[in-house]
């Protein structure tokens, strides 16, 4: 029984050192695989040992979230990752932190890496790579606040011009519909101008016409009637005229002709009495009677 239980020992003994020697192997193999940038045998062969030869190893899990990493395959390099952030280790929680630092930087949570960077640094102040990339996220979200701050004045103004735009047209508008009131207003004041004046001209001419009319009435009341037996002034002329004009066609004298003969015995007689105007005239002797 006793060399039994020696035999059990010695051959859990070689058990495990076989263990030992193939986890040491296999870790050999996947950080030169790692080394050489062979991302996808190194992840394989980490994998074994986790999943398969169950080895509880931060630095392990690790090497195995930066295979990950490299291999694109981000949602398990986070996984593991952040299993990693309450490891004993102050490196592993460092390098843990500053990887997925990284991570939120490419998907552009800058706040979020910030984060990550700072606890990187208080895990392990000697992390460089966690300070730089701590210092440039700072400067990367001063600049994007200053340049949504200068968004923000930028919408402000143009809002501020609009509504002075706004404004500015709306007064026009208000303007303009005050003076096409004025105008209609004026407008309409003529036409009423207009009317009362030609109201009043129509009025004046109505006027007129009654006092012409009521003139010419008083005239016709005021013209003498031609007296029975009697023929008016015009008939007389009207009888002359037409007794000259048959005495001028029986002596084959047209009027023409008459009327310079007229003209001609006129001037005749204007001569005679010019002439009798000149002849002096014998003074009246006093002493003798008129007689």
């Amino acid at each position: 029984m006793k060399y039994l239980f020696t035999i059990l020992i010695v051959a859990l003994t070689i058990g495990d050192l076989d263990k030992i020697a193939a986890v040491n192997r296999l870790k050999k193999e996947a950080k030169e695989a790692y080394l050489k940038g062979d991302y996808e045998t190194a992840l394989s062969k980490y994998q074994y040992l986790v999943d398969s030869l169950n080895i509880e190893d931060d630095n392990i899990t690790l090497n195995l979230a930066n295979a990950y990493y490299h291999t694109k395959d981000t949602t398990q390099a986070v996984n593991n990752y952040s299993s990693l952030l309450d490891s004993k280790s102050k490196l592993v929680r460092s390098t843990a932190s500053q990887q997925l630092g990284v991570i939120s930087t490419r998907n552009k949570k800058f706040e979020e890496a910030l984060d990550h960077f700072k606890e990187a640094l208080r895990a392990d102040p000697g992390n460089e790579d966690a300070r730089y990339n701590y210092e440039m996220m700072k400067k990367i979200l001063k600049e994007q606040e200053q340049q949504q701050q200068q968004q923000n004045q930028d919408q402000q103004n143009q809002q501020d011009q609009q509504q002075q735009n706004q404004d500015q047209q709306q007064n026009k508008d208000q303007q303009d519909q005050n003076q096409d009131q004025q105008q209609d207003q004026q407008s309409e004041q003529n036409k009423d101008q207009e009317g009362e004046e030609q109201e009043k001209e129509q009025q004046e001419g109505e006027e007129q016409k009654q006092e012409e009319k009521g003139e010419q009435k008083e005239e016709e009341q005021q013209k003498p009637e031609p007296q029975e037996g009697e023929e008016s002034e015009e008939q007389e002329q009207q009888d002359e005229m037409n007794s000259i004009s048959e005495k001028l066609e029986e002596m084959k004298i047209s009027e023409e002709k008459a009327r310079m003969i007229l003209e001609a015995l006129k001037n005749k007689e204007i001569q005679y009495y010019q002439q009798n105007k000149r002849k002096p005239t014998k003074r009246k002797d006093p002493k003798k009677p008129d007689w």
